[in-house]
Formats: structure tokens, sequence, C-alpha cells
């Protein structure tokens, strides 16, 4: 089994949103799948790294 543990984090609602809507159109038990899916692709993929944490975005100001 693997090692996992809980964890709560806030997002706004548009956020959650998008994640319900990745999480139906790609078939996803839920929106945590979701989460380690992102989580997963920047640990594959050091070189896309800088582009998904460098810049500060604020789609929601």
């Amino acid at each position: 089994m693997k090692d996992q543990r809980a964890c709560s984090i806030e997002l706004e609602s548009g956020k959650v949103e998008f994640l319900e809507q990745m999480t139906a159109s790609y078939g996803l038990p839920d929106i945590g799948k979701a989460v380690r899916c992102l989580i997963n692709y920047a640990r594959e993929n050091p070189d896309k790294r800088d582009a998904i944490f460098a810049e500060i975005r604020c789609l929601d100001c």
C-alpha cells in the first residue's frame, strides 16, 4: 500500500469547478485524482516546473 496522507487545501470556487470539469471530462474518480495528475506531471517534467511555478498568475483578480 502507498504511503498516503490526507491533505486539505483551500481553493476558489472557479478552481474547484475546473477540477470537477476535468474529473468529469476524463472519467477520473474524484478531484483528488485530478490534483494528483497535476502534481505527477510537475514531478515527471522538471523542465516544465519554471513554466508552472515561477510565474505568478492571478486569474481571479
